[in-house]
């Protein structure tokens, strides 16, 4: 990581610098995977990019791709791995999405069926007028 791509105090960033160890599953010259210590499900891997940015609002576009490629290539290894009925890709942004490591991450999650954990939310039709105006109003801002 270059001086520019870091933050001193950034617990990712000093996994990547190698001043606090992980359990690696996979790197290159863009991206860290390594295992949640806090997991969720057993084989929860979290994937970072090897640029620091605090969110997915804040990384440039190249990185967002290099992380999500990242993501999918662990997830592909997770599967062959670990055989899950599933797997959870998720990505938090802010405290309100319980974001607690302000580094872009991408988890990883292997899911049983009927394991217990959930999405927090369930699947209700909404107002189709409302999702209509305000799916107008996301795209004028899409750049």
């Amino acid at each position: 990581m270059s001086p520019a791509n870091h933050d001193d105090e950034c617990i990712f960033c000093k996994i990547l610098r190698g001043e606090i160890p992980c359990f690696k599953v996979y790197e290159d010259d863009d991206v860290l995977a390594f295992m949640d210590v806090n997991p969720v499900a057993p084989g929860h891997v979290l994937v970072i990019p090897k640029h620091h940015s605090r969110d997915i609002l804040e990384t440039p576009p190249e990185w967002v791709g290099k992380a999500f490629a990242g993501a999918g290539r662990v997830a592909r290894a997770v599967q062959k791995s670990l055989a899950p009925d599933g797997i959870n890709i998720v990505q938090a942004n802010g405290p309100g999405a319980k974001q607690s490591v302000f580094h872009l991450h991408v988890h990883v999650i292997p899911r049983a069926m009927d394991d217990g954990l959930t999405m927090n939310w369930e699947l209700e039709p909404g107002d189709m007028a409302a999702i209509g105006q305000l799916a107008e109003k996301i795209a004028i801002n899409v750049e």
